[in-house]
């Protein structure tokens, strides 16, 4: 027995010990063989990179052995992708680059092969957060509603979720630091509920992603990117500054990062403040202001075959909750009702590199401070009125959910064209109980899933195939007493589910690729759908959950064309998702307190739709870009009645300027015009009204300016430039004849330090 441990202990030395590789190189411009700075040189597995220097050298020291796969990126170039193999302690790759004029391509994270979006079976969008926010978002919520089949569900401009493809709540599931965001979901007026600073990158997989992520991923997934470490031996710094002119917001965050070969630091800093938000008919909404504070910051340490990171986020919001348009304030602070809501977010990722294969290990802990203070004042015609949070005051509602997960993930070594993945995810979920009131009961909820997946490179095609089994088990508490109007009996349920998943990439030619897609998913209910026996505020409703609610389970069928050259893109993607017990709510035309009482019913449900869209580059003006996307989704219930909170269809117009190729005086100078037309909305459930449609006029600019050698980055941008007066069929102060935000001017700068 000595003897085996003996041996065991020398076959792991060994994988720490191969010998550091390097890889040097040189990056120059195809067309005149003249180096070209700051390309990034990256291997997406290993997460290291570097960027050239003047001479369009770089280096990279202490690499595993091994095959990698390397992207090669530089603005106005196409972007290089490429498998290289280290064996030797140094190896040489240099490469010139060819110019383009479409965008250069990223590697998406949330697939499970770390491949460019060309590359990928599945068709996942993939946005940075800068190109968000200097379209003048307010926040993360509204910026996500720039990629085509994605809007949110608003509470005016500070509470807000995604929405994919009609799906919402929890039905798409938000990663973050490589791990689940847990904050009670389920509820409309409970928001998103993380900062965009320090995030990079948001992708959006569209459709049932519960083979990679299990249960309440039926409808897709908001992964977001946090920002990375600095390259070994630099060190970064910055200051970003927005003001919005219509909620007098102010929002910053200051960030800094150092790194050294083996040791990587990064802090960010950030909040905002804003007022309640003023329509398009110049009145502003009562206690639709809002509050943030948010501290980001990750060590991490990273040999040649080993890396481990830790990061933690602090986000703490007091967000109003909007019913009326009353007293016209500016005041900051909310009154009641409001939510105070305090987010910890603790992540690990660590990772072990051996001879062409891998393993990785997350960890993640969040916990969710959720409490709600509600009104006690009313008018004499029982209209809210709202009063002052008195210091001290208990909360009418204080929810604490925490939550431990973990995802262990074993990257077998490449078997002739054939990449496999094995894992092994799941989570131990407690929510407590400690307010007056008591929505959803004290509960335990466990899962535990079991994924292989893999990709099988061919010729000119490729080929995604994965199989998935999970179990979720949901114990809760008794709350009340039997007979009391809100009494909730102990639930304690099982749930399991075996869902399989297949893709199909061919390259017809160079320039055109289709994918097919069918994946299958499910989503067991949640304890609100469970057990639910309260009024939500700000909702008009009494919500009484059932206890006897199934797993939903879908089958999502994908098919997707693109065409692109050098300076055109055509793509259009089309989706049928056959959902069986889909779970939804509907009023039996009883009240409790004045709340309209709503049932948890399950009914056979269907959505189709798609996306479409064009990028043009008219040559020889490639500072010019066109742009234009569509979309569309219909959400029916098998008895021919429409789902409830299905987004109009919409078109976007983009004209796009890139003044830094007309004038290299305007560095990183860019322009835009955007005109976002939304359809009319009469597909409606029974307890919703038709929705007009509106067309609302965007357009900014920005550029880098030097100071006294010192870079600054400016944006200014105006979104609902004509001050519309409108409504979103996706607002929930629709039903109370409440507007969206007028026009709001955003002035932002960004300094390097």
């Amino acid at each position: 027995m000595k003897n085996i441990y003996l041996t065991m202990l020398l076959a792991l030395l060994v994988q720490f010990t191969f010998a550091q590789n390097t890889l040097k190189g040189r990056i120059t411009n195809q067309e005149d063989q003249t180096p070209l700075e700051q390309v990034s040189i990256y291997f997406p597995q290993l997460e290291k990179g570097t960027v050239t220097n003047a001479d369009g050298f770089f280096e990279i020291n202490n690499l595993p052995s091994g095959k990698f796969k390397i992207v090669i990126s530089y603005i106005g170039f196409q972007t290089y992708s490429q498998t290289v193999e280290l064996l030797e302690p140094s190896t040489q790759l240099s490469l010139e680059l060819m110019s383009s004029a479409i965008e250069m391509e990223e590697v998406i994270v949330s697939t499970p092969f770390h491949k460019l979006q060309r590359e990928n079976v599945m068709k996942v969008d993939r946005t940075s957060i800068k190109d968000l926010k200097s379209a003048g978002a307010i926040n993360l919520s509204e910026g996500i509603t720039a990629i085509p089949g994605v809007e949110s569900v608003s509470t005016g401009v500070g509470i807000g979720k995604p929405v994919i493809r009609g799906l919402s709540s929890n039905r798409v599931l938000t990663y973050t630091q490589g791990i689940r965001l847990e904050n009670q979901q389920f509820g409309d007026e409970h928001g998103l509920g993380i900062s965009d600073a320090g995030i990079e990158s948001v992708e959006v997989i569209k459709g049932p992603a519960s083979l990679l992520y299990g249960s309440d991923a039926l409808g897709g997934v908001l992964y977001l990117n946090p920002e990375k470490f600095a390259n070994s031996n630099d060190v970064e710094g910055d200051i970003n500054l927005n003001y919005f002119t219509n909620t007098e917001g102010l929002n910053g965050n200051g960030g800094f990062k150092a790194s050294s070969e083996k040791l990587k630091f990064l802090v960010r800093f950030g909040g905002s403040s804003h007022v309640d938000y003023k329509t398009g008919n110049n009145e502003r909404v009562t206690n639709s202001r809002f509050n943030e504070k948010d501290l980001k910051t990750g060590l991490a340490y990273q040999l040649t075959n080993f890396k481990t990171e830790l990061r933690y986020n602090y986000n703490n919001s007091e967000m109003g909750i909007p019913e009326e348009i009353g007293e016209q304030s500016i005041e900051r602070s909310a009154i009641e009702p409001f939510q105070d809501i305090t987010s910890h977010i603790l992540s690990s990722k660590s990772n072990i590199y051996f001879n062409n294969s891998s393993l990785q290990a997350i960890l993640g802990f969040t916990r969710n401070d959720r409490k709600e203070f509600e009104d006690h004042e009313h008018g004499a015609e029982g209209n809210i009125e709202g009063e002052e949070h008195e210091e001290g005051e208990a909360p009418a509602l204080d929810m604490k959910l925490e939550t431990f997960s973990y995802n262990l993930q074993y990257n077998l070594a490449k078997i002739g064209a054939v990449e496999t993945i094995i894992g092994l995810q799941g989570m131990n979920q407690n929510n407590s109980n400690f307010g007056e009131e008591v929505l959803i009961p004290d509960a335990t909820t466990n899962d535990i899933g079991l994924l292989a997946t893999s990709h099988i490179h061919l010729n000119k095609s490729d080929i995604q195939l994965g199989v998935r089994y999970d179990k979720r088990t949901i114990d809760s508490d008794e709350n009340g007493l039997v007979g009391d109007q809100n009494y909730i009996e102990a639930v304690d349920r099982n749930f399991n589910s075996f869902n399989i998943a297949a893709g199909y990439k061919v390259d017809v030619s160079e320039n055109f690729i289709t994918r097919l897609n069918i994946a299958s998913g499910f989503r067991a209910p949640n304890l609100a759908e469970l057990t639910s026996n309260g009024a939500h505020e700000g909702t008009n409703r009494y919500e009484i959950g059932n206890a006897d609610l199934n797993n939903e389970r879908n089958v999502q069928t994908d098919l997707s064309l693109e065409f692109k050259n050098e300076h055109f893109e055509f793509y259009v993607n089309g989706f049928f998702n056959s959902i069986s017990d889909y779970i939804y709510l509907e009023p039996n035309g009883t009240a409790i307190d004045g709340n309209a009482v709503y049932l948890y019913q399950q009914q056979d449900a269907n959505l189709f739709g798609g996306e479409a869209g064009l990028h043009y580059h008219p040559h020889p003006l490639d500072w010019l870009h066109m742009e234009s996307n569509f979309s569309t989704v219909t959400g029916q219930l098998k008895n021919d009645g429409n789902l409830p909170l299905i987004p109009a269809n919409n078109w976007a117009n983009t004209l796009r300027f890139e003044f830094s190729k007309i004038n290299k005086d305007f560095n990183n100078g860019y322009g835009f015009l955007t005109l976002k037309s939304y359809f009319a909305q009469n597909k409606i459930s029974d307890f919703e009204t038709t929705t007009d449609g509106y067309s609302l006029l965007n357009l900014g600019f920005g550029a880098t300016v030097t100071i006294s050698n010192q870079p600054i980055d400016f944006k200014l941008s105006a979104n609902n430039v004509l001050d519309k007066e409108y409504i979103s069929h996706l607002s929930r102060l629709k039903s109370d004849g409440i507007s969206n935000i007028g026009r709001n001017i955003n002035l932002g700068i960004s300094v390097p330090l």
